[in-house]
């Protein structure tokens, strides 16, 4: 029913950047809040960014904010995140998941659909 494809990942040094994207199809994706979460070997996915329905309102990890900021484009039915200062711990497989609700949420419950993937690796 609902479609998620990540694109944008790839190689790069502590430092440096990259933009994800998301496109999402089979649904109203002005209705619902995006989010970002992440994995890592070894270790449980993680919250990274969310954004409201409208993109009015954002939320972010701690270990992300400052760096990472989290957009969307409700025509292009898309979602951005633009990863800055990347560290080695950022990198995982970055995943787009798109919720129930209106509002930012960092709850994986709350995230009905998910992509599968992007990989982001961060070296140094």
């Amino acid at each position: 029913q609902v479609q998620l494809v990540e694109s944008g990942g790839g190689l790069v040094q502590a430092g440096g950047s990259l933009r994800l994207s998301c496109a999402v199809s089979g649904r109203t994706f002005s209705s619902s809040a995006m989010g970002w979460f992440r994995q890592a070997p070894g270790k449980e996915r993680e919250f990274v960014a969310a954004i409201n329905y409208s993109g009015s309102s954002t939320y972010y990890a701690d270990s992300v904010k400052g760096r990472f900021t989290i957009s969307r484009d409700n025509i292009k039915n898309t979602v951005t995140l633009q990863m800055n200062s990347l560290k080695p711990a950022d990198t995982a497989v970055y995943y787009c998941a798109t919720s129930a609700y209106y509002s930012e949420t960092s709850y994986s419950r709350d995230y009905k659909y998910w992509g599968q993937g992007t990989q982001v690796t961060v070296s140094s």
